[in-house]
């Protein structure tokens, strides 16, 4: 099995994650401040509230345990939108059969998590920490500092 961080699980198409109801984007995260396509999909999906959370050790308070946390299995009521903007690391959701599906994330993805989708989240090697937090809030943007390119 190894640790969260290793891509063990084969990644799925992005035809199977629409049958579960995740819907994926892929934005040019140097120009989200100013981005017409991200502004559409918040305009025509109602994301009305951002914000930016990095995770790193220096930057985010009680960092161990938060890594903890966001690797452990848990679900929203409302849909979790998190949108790449530095670094990478994995989304891990159920699938129908209750098998987990392994989402590779890096700076430019944006996916949203349906309402009641069992997830989790961990960063890869690359970069050894996540940059996000369990929010349900319609908009996050998540930045992952030091994360090879």
């Amino acid at each position: 099995n190894g640790p969260p961080s290793q891509p063990r699980r084969p990644p799925k198409n992005s035809k199977q994650l629409r049958r579960l109801g995740v819907l994926y984007w892929k934005l040019d995260a140097d120009k989200y401040e100013n981005d017409p396509e991200l502004e559409k999909i918040r305009r025509e999906r109602n994301y009305s509230w951002m914000d930016i959370i990095t995770i790193t050790r220096d930057k985010l308070p009680n960092y161990e345990e938060k890594i903890k946390m966001f690797y452990e299995e848990h679900l929203h009521l409302d849909d979790e939108i998190r949108y790449i903007l530095d670094g990478s690391g994995y989304f891990d959701v159920r699938d129908a059969e209750d098998k987990w599906i392994r989402i590779a994330m890096e700076k430019g993805d944006m996916i949203t998590l349906p309402a009641g989708i069992y997830h989790r989240f961990t960063v890869d090697e690359k970069v050894g920490a996540p940059v996000w937090t369990p929010d349900a809030a319609p908009a996050v943007v998540t930045e992952v500092p030091g994360a090879a390119a």
